[in-house]
């Protein structure tokens, strides 16, 4: 094990905050919330989803992101 703290190249910056958090405060699609579910992009899946967004509107995507 490593006592050194992590260091960082000179030009690293950590990513904004904004950029990391996603969830349905912003449009999405099928296809966003098939990738979000972990599932391969594929007909039966975007039906899937398509059924899903149907149901449950924005709720769709907030069960799966943080």
């Amino acid at each position: 094990m490593n006592a050194e703290p992590d260091k960082m190249s000179p030009g690293d910056v950590p990513t904004p905050d904004r950029l990391l958090h996603a969830g349905s405060e912003g449009e999405f699609t099928a296809e966003d919330l098939v990738l979000a579910s972990g599932r391969d992009v594929n007909p039966k899946s975007l039906a899937w989803a398509e059924r899903r967004m149907a149901e449950k509107g924005r709720a769709s995507m907030d069960e799966l992101l943080p």
